[in-house]
């Protein structure tokens, strides 16, 4: 009877053997590296796909402010964080909504609903710089329009003492440690979409299948654990400058620098670890 067992499982393994190297066996497998984007392509301007990517991107970001905003108006305005979702809640809602909104525009126009995105897959040659413009107006668009709807169902009084869910580096806590929580917050999240996104590791891996979605959002929804409580977590300037503009107070413009600056040295990071260091692309040999 043992021997008989022993039999099956040489038998099962050898029928269901593993069908992709994993790990560094894997780096030898052939992989084509898709071309770089062009710097500019005059003929996106003529392509109506173009226009409903961006069109794509100014709605999903709409409804991301709308929804993350809300969510922060409701926190601060009990007396009692208890009573309502809390900082886990804030949280959930801006992971929970990158993750939904990144599975439904993500075949239309990449889900990057975050310039620091789009930033960081231009540096590394993902899109032209013609869409990333394109893509950065109106995602801005978008999230200024998304928090001028909360601010109509909040009211202007109860938007201005609510703090209108701008970013500001919290008391406590200096610009600086503002700045490098942005730049390691951005630089999680970038990375998270660079590897969930990574056409090789699906092309090796496509026995292990990962909906790109879920890490990305999953990603923000840590990130804003560790950082609402030095900047109310920005690593997204449309986020930033949708609240800042609606809210349009002094302390909102004060610190608003930090989560330009901070976002895009992130995404930078991210994009040249990611391609130089984990994909060694620039060591390549072209034929």
């Amino acid at each position: 009877m043992a021997e008989a067992k022993e039999e099956d499982v040489r038998l099962g393994a050898n029928k269901y053997e593993e069908r992709q190297p994993i790990g560094t066996a894997a780096q030898d497998k052939d992989y084509v590296e898709p071309p770089p984007a062009p710097l500019f392509e005059p003929g996106e301007l003529k392509s109506w796909s173009f226009y409903r990517a961006g069109i794509a991107e100014f709605i999903a970001t709409f409804l991301f402010l709308y929804v993350t905003v809300l969510t922060v108006m409701g926190v601060k305005r009990e007396p009692n964080r208890c009573a309502t979702v809390g900082t886990q809640g804030i949280a959930w809602a801006f992971g929970g909504m990158i993750f939904a909104l990144v599975y439904c525009t993500a075949g239309v126009s990449g889900g990057h609903i975050n310039p620091a995105v789009t930033f960081g897959l231009f540096l590394a040659r993902k899109l032209s710089l013609t869409r990333a413009l394109f893509y950065i107006v109106m995602q801005c668009l978008g999230a200024i329009c998304g928090a001028g709807v909360v601010k109509g169902l909040e009211g202007d009084a109860r938007f201005g003492l609510l703090g209108g869910g701008a970013n500001v580096v919290n008391p406590g806590y200096t610009k600086g440690d503002g700045l490098g929580a942005e730049i390691i917050g951005t630089f999680v999240l970038v990375y998270t979409v660079f590897s969930a996104t990574d056409a090789k590791r699906n092309a090796r891996d496509s026995h292990v299948p990962v909906l790109a979605p879920l890490p990305i959002g999953f990603a923000v929804f840590l990130v804003h654990l560790a950082t609402i409580p030095i900047t109310g977590t920005g690593i997204n300037p449309a986020r930033s400058l949708g609240a800042a503009i609606i809210f349009n107070k002094q302390q909102a413009w004060d610190d608003h620098w930090i989560f330009w600056v901070g976002p895009f040295i992130g995404a930078g990071l991210a994009a040249i670890y990611h391609q130089i260091v984990i994909r060694a692309i620039p060591f390549k040999t072209r034929s």
